[in-house]
């Protein structure tokens, strides 16, 4: 009973398409894409076309295989649409690739008339999916402690050293970044990546720091993620 739920919908000896196998991949196709999206938008950020897209794919690219299964001349001209597809959108993310991928191969497996490995592989992936959702959310909390900070400072300030005893009393960790100056060379920017010690001590901090600088200006924000790694 359970291995028939596995058994392809394109016997052998009958190699035509029928309608009632092409409604059911299309069906399968459309609820596992609908089953994909839900994992992919849990805890993520997501615009609504992508999210329109994910569900959608498994069953444009189901039709595509269907369309050309045995056609090798066709599969070949799809080959070369799918490769255009990436110098027309922009680059993403990781994760958005790896749905996107995921979403082909879900509309891969019912094109071949093979749904039920579709599923199969569609549940396993959500749950995997999921599960490292989770283990990354749980990681996301310490970027409460993660900052940038940014001081100005006089030119002719040896800034070397200079703030280290309040940068181990407010942090666990300070690295420079970047130094540049502004205002005609009278001032230097210094950027440090930080890793505060108790959440929340930001406005400590800086005012601490505004006795060091000469209460020039002082930034503290949120250390921006690096979404270019694949680029």
């Amino acid at each position: 009973m359970l291995d028939s739920l596995f058994t392809g919908l394109y016997s052998s000896t009958n190699s035509q398409l029928s309608i009632t196998s092409f409604c059911i991949s299309i069906a399968a196709a459309l609820i596992l894409g609908a089953v994909l999206t839900a994992v992919y938008t849990y805890k993520t950020k997501y615009t609504d076309s992508f999210a329109m897209t994910l569900a959608l794919l498994p069953a444009v690219t189901c039709v595509i295989i269907m369309m050309v299964s045995g056609n090798l001349g066709a599969g070949v001209a799809v080959a070369g649409t799918f490769s255009l597809v990436r110098f027309r959108s922009a680059p993403g993310t990781a994760k958005e690739i790896c749905a996107i991928f995921l979403a082909m191969a879900v509309g891969l497996a019912t094109g071949m008339g093979y749904p039920g490995f579709a599923a199969l592989f569609t549940v396993m992936m959500g749950l995997v999916s999921l599960l490292y959702t989770q283990l990354a959310f749980r990681h996301q909390k310490s970027a409460q402690y993660e900052k940038t900070l940014r001081i100005t400072v006089p030119e002719d300030l040896e800034y070397g050293g200079m703030f280290d005893d309040l940068f181990a009393a407010y942090t666990k960790e300070a690295k420079l970044m970047s130094v540049r100056t502004t205002n005609l060379g009278s001032l230097n920017k210094l950027t440090y990546d930080i890793v505060l010690r108790e959440a929340g001590s930001e406005k400590k901090l800086i005012d601490a720091l505004r006795c060091r600088n000469g209460n020039l200006e002082i930034s503290c924000s949120v250390r921006a993620a690096d979404t270019r790694e694949l680029l």
